[in-house]
């Protein structure tokens, strides 16, 4: 089922570190060898086995229409046939800045870069220069790119400074990252109070890097309060959320404003893409206005700003999308959590418009040490025995799906029914 695919994966790890570009591709959490993919179609991607499979990642999030979506691909070909690239400003960055700024009230200027992990890194440079300070708080579970300052662990204490948590990320480099825990308040409180140099507090509003994970919204608010009181700046890292969770990310759902935002592949419908946003003040001390240095010769690349020109159009125009889109994440997450109640298995589910995320475990996690305490053995084991009925799950516990608009409602029964088969089987030790 996958001898073609184990075998380009194999001549893969001869030329690529591991195999694959970004290591959750590897399959390292679950069990077997990741697919190797020729295209994808709508909901489905196909492998180079022939495989067919109902596709629950969408390049991780940015394909809100599916792959190869008839719009998208129209205006990319068009685009792409006027060049590649220019190092030039065209028209486009500002046709598409100007459907941010107009979704998101609190923001005037957007910065366009080439990734999520370039963008959040531009907005803490940002936010030191607009503040004068070097702290900066960020949450465990939480993923922002892998910029050194951002790769931390705990360390002992309540609240502490983070301590690197990948070889070749100098400890005098995260000395300034502040840790606490998702979700708690007091921590949060403690970690302001220890430090009177903080930049800035940067979270996933709506968590997706340690699977679906949402901050209480008193927890939102409080970072707010705090954030006010000690003269620091609010970063929402919606690289996973904005334009997933609703059309105005998370604030559509909690209505905290942040001090900047920051996208990412979403608003290039899967294109290489990034950006971050916030008002005229924050923004004008971004060079050439200011001397906050921030560059990149593919910023505001013509054919990503023309992918996420209709994309963010078609989202406008879509009536009731992000309601469609809801309905069928909670039709899926709560069919399989039935099925799986049904064969005697814990599995704690939640939404957010597109986004769904599922746990093996009995209560709910709202942090990410809770999240470490789900059955990620069983979850390997249902990953599995999905992929071979054809269904393509995120490969790891602590990612996030979504859902497409061309998924069926049909075709979610379906996953429900195969789900169905495999807790079965799980619970009667197959």
């Amino acid at each position: 089922m996958f001898k073609k695919s184990i075998k380009a994966y194999e001549e893969a790890k001869v030329v690529i570190p591991g195999g694959v570009d970004s290591p959750v591709r590897a399959f390292g959490g679950v069990i077997g060898t990741p697919p190797f993919i020729t295209k994808g179609k709508g909901s489905y991607l196909y492998d180079v086995d022939g495989n067919k499979y109902l596709d629950f990642v969408q390049s991780w999030g940015p394909l809100i229409f599916g792959h190869c979506n008839k719009d998208i691909e129209k205006e990319v070909i068009k685009t792409v046939k006027l060049g590649l690239s220019f190092g030039a400003p065209t028209e486009l960055e500002t046709e598409l800045a100007n459907e941010i700024v107009e979704m998101f009230p609190h923001v005037d200027k957007v910065r366009f870069v080439s990734s999520g992990t370039e963008a959040v890194m531009s907005a803490i440079r940002l936010a030191r220069g607009v503040t004068g300070k070097n702290d900066i708080i960020k949450f465990e579970g939480c993923y922002h790119g892998h910029s050194d300052s951002l790769l931390v662990s705990a360390g002992s204490g309540m609240a502490t400074f983070g301590a690197p948590s990948s070889p070749g990320v100098p400890s005098d480099l995260t000395k300034h990252t502040l840790l606490c825990e998702y979700n708690n308040i007091e921590q949060l409180e403690k970690c302001f109070t220890e430090s009177n140099d903080i930049a800035c507090l940067i979270i996933e509003p709506i968590a997706g890097n340690m699977g679906l994970v949402p901050a209480k919204i008193e927890f939102l608010q409080a970072c707010r309060v705090l954030c006010d009181k000690y003269g620091a700046l609010l970063i929402f890292d919606e690289v996973m959320s904005g334009f997933r969770a609703s059309m105005h990310g998370s604030f559509g759902i909690n209505n905290i404003r942040a001090d900047i935002i920051t996208f990412g592949k979403v608003i290039g419908a899967g294109m290489p893409v990034g950006a971050f946003a916030a008002n005229n003040f924050i923004m004008g001390h971004l060079s050439p206005l200011g001397k906050v240095y921030q560059a990149g010769t593919l910023s505001g690349n013509p054919v990503a700003m023309a992918a996420g020109l209709v994309s963010l159009k078609k989202i406008k125009k879509t009536k009731d999308l992000y309601v469609k889109l809801n309905e069928k994440a909670k039709a899926l997450v709560s069919g399989l959590q039935k099925v799986a109640l049904k064969n005697n298995i814990p599995l704690q589910v939640d939404t957010r418009g597109s986004m769904f995320g599922f746990f093996f475990c009995e209560v709910a996690p709202t942090n990410f040490k809770e999240v470490g305490l789900c059955d990620f053995a069983r979850f390997a084991t249902f990953h599995h025995e999905m992929l071979k009925k054809g269904f393509y799950f995120a490969c790891s516990q602590y990612e996030a799906g979504f859902i497409c608009s061309t998924i069926t409602n049909k075709e979610i029964k379906a996953t429900i029914k195969a789900a169905d088969e495999v807790f079965k089987a799980m619970n009667n030790g197959k």
